[in-house]
Order: C-alpha cells, then structure tokens, then sequence
C-alpha cells in the first residue's frame, strides 16, 4: 500500500518551482494500543461530547471550533473560514534562506518527514532545489502550513529527496535558566573526571538504530500472552535501595564492573600524599629522639 502523504503542494526556490508531496518520515503504528473497557461488562466505553451547559450529547457534525475571546463566550470559526487565511505556506514551501545546520538548537526540531516529487511533471527542477542544498552544505529554510498553523520547516537531502524537519518558534522554546538556576557550580576534579573518561572510553560505540530494542513493549506483548494463557501477573518486588557510598569509590567501582583497571591518580595527589607520609615519618622519629 502506497504511503498516504500529509500534505501536497510545490517547493519553490525563486522562480524554480515543482509539485511535492510531504510523508511522515517516522511511525508509532506499532506500538501496543489499549482501550478504555467497562470492568464490570467487558464492553468498550463509548466517549460522548456533551454540552457542557445542558447536559445533552452533541453530534460530531454540529461541532466547530470557537476561540474563547472572554470566560465562557465564544467566536464560532468555520473551517471554510480559516481556509480563507490564504497564508501562500498553505500550498508552497518557499524556501527564505540558508542556514549552517549546527547552528539550529536541537531544543527547536519538532518532528521529520520526508519531501518527495508529486508525480513525474518537476522531477527536474526538484532535484536542483535538492542538489543546491547538498552543494552548499547548508540547510534550507522555509514555511508550511499543516493542521490549520503555519510551521518553520528544515530541508536537507536525504537520498534521492529531501527531509523536512518542523521547527518550533521561540516562544515554544522554555528558557532553561528557569529550570537550572539554581544547580550550584561544583568543581569536578581532576581524577574523578578522569574515571568519569574511563568509563565512557569503555562503553564507546557506533550509533547503530537496529540494536536498539523497546523493552517496555517488548514486557507489555508478553504480559497479554501470559494473560491470554491463563496465567497470574504479579508485581515484581521492590528494588532494594542502593547503598549510597563516596563518589570516587562509585566511579572506581563503575569501572571495575565494565572489567577494567582503574587509571592511576593524578601525579599532583600522589605527590602530595607521598609528601605528607614523609612529613609524618620524620615527626615521628623526633619523637623517638627526644
């Protein structure tokens, strides 16, 4: 079955233009779905919508949308209406400007999908808006407008097309002072970064999606298989507390569990501990002599 695209309009860069189609680029199709039942009946639970002042169910096809302009009065908007918003997005993605990637904060991506020829007419002029892209190593920047608003939208080639990525605008964006102002500035030293490396260097890798497996789904089939086969679920016991112990002891310990030797501590630390046991030596040996 042909994938069913979310939009249909025409990429244009100046006065280059060809006909697109935009495609979710991801899916949660598979994922474990539930319903809402009636514990006592087994049935589904059917969701009305109720006037929220009499009480009574309402129709689907007298629902419409209304902006509340003041408490509890409301502006009737049709769809016909705001299909009249004739924003040029709504059927072009004009690309405004080029941006180098890194320098969009990943906090603004919103969700990916892909941008492919609509039918045979522009296949040309859509792979020079593709190819320009690549040549400049940049990321074209532009607008669409999906699900009745207008979105910022990233374009970079991918294969033979393009991914479109939705940015966020910045009001969408919390500012994270608010949220980490108040972490006081600690000062890591020296060795325990070094262990900190330690352990990274031995857990490095290459990014590699197929290894990745969700667990939490993978438990949710298996506790339906084990309750279609008659069996009882119970909760597992409760994880026992780990012992909290100093944080150079945790980061050798770390190490230790991935099999591997702890690096030696740094030669400043050592020096000064060697010094001190000296200092401690000929005290006590004064000591003796007096």
């Amino acid at each position: 079955m042909a994938p069913r695209a979310n939009w249909k309009g025409y990429l244009k860069l100046s006065l280059v233009s060809c006909p697109v189609a935009l495609y979710p680029a991801t899916s949660e199709r598979e994922k474990v779905r539930f319903h809402q039942i009636n514990s006592k009946t087994g049935n589904r639970v059917r969701m009305q919508r109720i006037d929220a002042e009499t009480g009574k169910p309402v129709e689907w096809e007298d629902v419409v949308k209304g902006y509340e302009y003041s408490k509890g009065s409301y502006l009737e908007v049709t769809k016909e209406e705001l299909e009249a918003v004739a924003l040029e997005s709504t059927r072009t993605i004009e690309i405004d400007t080029f941006v180098p990637k890194d320098e969009i904060d990943d906090l603004y991506n919103v969700r990916p999908y892909y941008l492919a020829p609509n039918g045979k007419t522009g296949i040309e002029a859509f792979a020079v808006i593709r190819d320009v892209i690549a040549a400049m190593a940049q990321v074209a920047i532009g607008r669409v407008v999906l699900t009745n608003r207008e979105h910022m939208i990233a374009l970079e080639p991918r294969g033979k097309g393009l991914v479109g990525t939705l940015l966020r605008y910045p009001y969408e964006v919390r500012d994270e002072r608010d949220y980490f102002a108040d972490i006081p500035n600690v000062k890591v030293s020296k060795d325990e970064l070094n262990l900190a490396k330690h352990i990274v260097k031995s857990k490095a890798g290459h990014f590699d999606p197929d290894s990745f497996r969700d667990r939490y789904q993978r438990a949710v089939k298996d506790l339906l298989k084990r309750k279609q086969a008659g069996e009882t679920i119970e909760a597992p016991p409760e994880p026992r507390t780990a012992k909290v112990i100093n944080l150079m002891d945790a980061l050798r310990a770390s190490i230790g569990a991935e099999g591997k030797k702890a690096p030696a501590p740094s030669r400043r630390k050592r020096g000064t501990r060697q010094a001190t046991h000296k200092r401690a030596r000929g005290t006590s040996k004064r000591k003796k002599a007096a």
